[in-house]
């Protein structure tokens, strides 16, 4: 057993052993438990920048915190959504209905998370979505029951975008995952491209998974674009990266834009393969002391440094238990205005804030990946470029489409409730059937 999980049982058996003297003190805790679901890919595409590491990273918040608030427990149950919105909705369901779960996190797959928030919304739970990129979660799909904490598509396109086409990249073709995600960042990176002065000369959708990348990478290299730009994740980017650099894409004058790159990602691919890289990224590990502070810690227990997704989970995980503390319940409505009241400055984010969509907002950074002769260490890649200030990273509130906004348009409040209308009546004819539309209406994944 590491370190790390005796620590958590040694806490989890002393809130056990207190918990026999229930108190006034924790009467608002319900069942007695402070009860978490973690869910996430554990085994696809997405293993890696979330996974089981993301898992240890809320391990640690809970041992960390202690074990317990105010004298509850506080217990994890995980599970594998296979990237299935159907999975995820439906596992939610159960870990609500037979289990008692007060808060859900991790959540990666952009179309699973949007099932899910539904779910949670019909529940009246909470959720934390930190693996997912799909900036319409806190945007049309937004619900007052779930809180977007890591990044969105929106600072990824607003970051590396901007900066590539600054740089004279003003010809693009774009390599997009087809799914939720994909077509948001898509049409975020069109919006930036074409704002600064740069045009989308051509483009082409893959599908979820993809391994052979051969006819996209021929595509974009007979558009005679400058940048293709990579509007994919995970295993997708490392395949179309790795076919790009087989069939000698950057050595033919073209350049590569990962716009959503992780350390993993990066770590896998070697950094003869993505030196120059340019990215945006929510968090890196060696950014600051107390960032590697907290990173050689996780470091102990899966072997390999964390990802943003994997601190944004412990993260999230540590502002949700502070909540619940001082809240004195774990009252889903009750827990996430407590949350949204308080700054988050922690080892993850600066200058930290949730908004009344509920995406919190924090410091983005614009980074590149070190060449072989910068790099001293395996885990050493990113040399940090810039800051984007949180209030300048996310959409402004003034173009949101959710309707929890005061200031929303009357055409983005009306179209709020007809997608309500629309998830209410497909849920009443069975929660599969239900799951299964809210999939085909929102594509699938990060």
């Amino acid at each position: 057993m590491t370190y790390m999980k005796k620590t958590l049982a040694a806490s989890i058996a002393v809130a056990a052993a207190s918990s026999m003297a229930i108190s006034t003190a924790h009467a608002e805790i319900s069942d007695g438990e402070v009860r978490i679901g973690y869910l996430a890919d554990m085994s696809g595409t997405y293993r890696d920048l979330a996974g089981p590491g993301g898992q240890t990273a809320m391990e640690m918040a809970v041992a960390d915190f202690g074990g317990s608030v105010n004298g509850s427990p506080i217990v994890i149950f995980s599970a594998d959504d296979r990237n299935s919105a159907d999975v995820g909705a439906n596992t939610v369901r159960e870990w609500i209905d037979q289990r008692n779960v007060d808060m859900v996190g991790g959540l990666v797959a952009s179309s699973f998370s949007i099932a899910v928030t539904k779910v949670l919304q019909e529940n009246n739970g909470l959720g934390i979505v930190s693996g997912s990129a799909a900036s319409s979660i806190t945007n049309e799909h937004c619900t007052p029951n779930h809180i977007h904490w890591v990044y969105d598509t929106y600072p990824l396109a607003n970051g590396t975008a901007k900066a590539v086409v600054e740089q004279g990249g003003d010809s693009w073709f774009l390599l997009t995952a087809d799914y939720a995600f994909g077509h948001a960042l898509e049409a975020d990176v069109t919006s930036v491209v074409e704002a600064n002065g740069g045009e989308i000369v051509g483009g082409v959708r893959h599908p979820f998974p993809t391994s052979d990348f051969s006819s996209y990478i021929l595509q974009a290299q007979g558009s005679g674009a400058k940048i293709v730009g990579l509007a994919n994740a995970g295993a997708d980017t490392v395949n179309a990266i790795t076919t790009a650099s087989q069939f000698g894409l950057t050595q033919s004058g073209q350049q590569l834009a990962g716009l959503l790159i992780f350390l993993n990602d990066v770590h896998a691919l070697g950094l003869e393969a993505t030196q120059g890289l340019l990215l945006t990224t929510g968090w890196y590990w060696d950014m600051d002391e107390e960032s590697r502070a907290w990173s050689e810690r996780y470091f102990e227990e899966p072997g390999r440094m964390p990802t943003m997704v994997q601190a944004g989970i412990y993260s999230s995980t540590m502002h949700y238990l502070k909540a619940v503390e001082a809240a004195g319940t774990d009252d889903p409505e009750t827990v996430r205005a407590k949350m949204a009241e308080e700054p988050i400055n922690d080892f993850f984010a600066r200058n930290g804030s949730i908004r009344e969509d509920g995406r919190m907002i924090h410091d983005m950074y614009l980074a590149q990946v070190k060449t072989t002769e910068e790099s001293p260490g395996a885990w050493d890649l990113y040399e940090i470029l810039s800051t984007i200030p949180a209030a300048e990273a996310y959409r402004p509130l003034s173009e949101s489409q959710c309707s929890l906004v005061q200031n929303g348009s009357a055409d983005a409040l009306q179209a709020q409730a007809s997608a309500a209308l629309a998830w209410g009546q497909a849920s009443r004819k069975g929660v599969t059937k239900g799951v299964s539309n809210n999939k085909q209406r929102a594509g699938a994944a990060p």
